[in-house]
């Protein structure tokens, strides 16, 4: 989903996360236009707090290693190219309970939420990491918006920023979900939040290959060309003297 559609969403906030009792209720009732489907839950009373459900670690990561590609250059590559050099970038690993991951320090990982879910078309959700992880260094390094009608597993981008390793267990309670309602939610919004990660079922690899904007950013790079000063050369009928915003706006309208 674009920036632009996020907003909206965001926008569409009451303002207030559920409350514990919301949330119980949400989790019980047997209506599936309002349920928040979350499995396994392993101990209710401990992982539903006064504003947030906590989630667990999974036990599949996605680890990043270096390769013979000198940099990984988004619109370089075709689609297909771009998909195979990221599966090259990446890798999946499994991490049996009871055992750990070292998370070394500036090191950034993807792991999974153990917990399979599925949110009503009512309801939008935030991914925070918890503040006992992020007093030793574990944070989670960007906010993760889990849109309305969203079912799968949630990825969650775990990086160590302190000085000492992390050991990383599968099993313990690694974030929390922040559920928000959203005003003026209409039945037939479900069918605008799905997302390209929709039904993950283990964390998931970037599909960052899919974006429609890379296409157009690819065929900008054929048509134009930057002379040894970084200057854009735009064709005999634009204005080199348009605002930066215009030419971006010519941009995306005609390729």
């Amino acid at each position: 989903m674009s920036d632009e559609g996020t907003t909206n969403i965001i926008k569409k906030l009451s303002g207030g996360a559920l409350t514990k009792d919301e949330i119980l209720e949400r989790l019980k009732t047997k209506d599936k236009g309002c349920k928040i489907f979350f499995t396994p839950m392993i101990d209710i009373e401990r992982q539903v707090s006064p504003t947030a459900i906590d989630i667990r670690l999974g036990t599949q990561f996605i680890l990043f290693r270096r390769t013979k590609f000198p940099i990984l250059d988004v619109c370089e590559s075709a689609p297909e190219d771009l998909n195979w050099k990221i599966g090259r970038y990446q890798e999946k690993v499994f991490v049996t309970l009871g055992e750990k991951l070292v998370l070394h320090p500036q090191q950034l990982i993807l792991g999974g939420s153990l917990e399979y879910i599925r949110l009503p078309n009512d309801l939008v959700a935030e991914v925070i990491g918890r503040s006992s992880w992020g007093r030793l260094g574990l944070v989670i390094s960007a906010a993760t918006l889990v849109h309305p009608s969203y079912a799968g597993v949630i990825t969650l981008e775990l990086a160590n920023e302190g000085d000492t390793p992390i050991a990383l267990y599968p099993g313990t309670r690694i974030a929390q979900l922040v559920l928000y309602k959203l005003l003026n939610c209409e039945k037939q919004d479900a069918k605008l939040y799905g997302t390209k990660y929709l039904g993950s079922v283990e964390p998931s690899f970037s599909r960052l290959h899919e974006d429609e904007d890379l296409g157009i950013i690819r065929k900008v790079k054929k048509e134009f060309r930057f002379s040894a000063k970084s200057v854009l050369l735009l064709p005999s009928n634009v204005s080199p003297h348009l605002p930066l915003i215009q030419i971006l706006n010519f941009i995306f309208i005609h390729f």
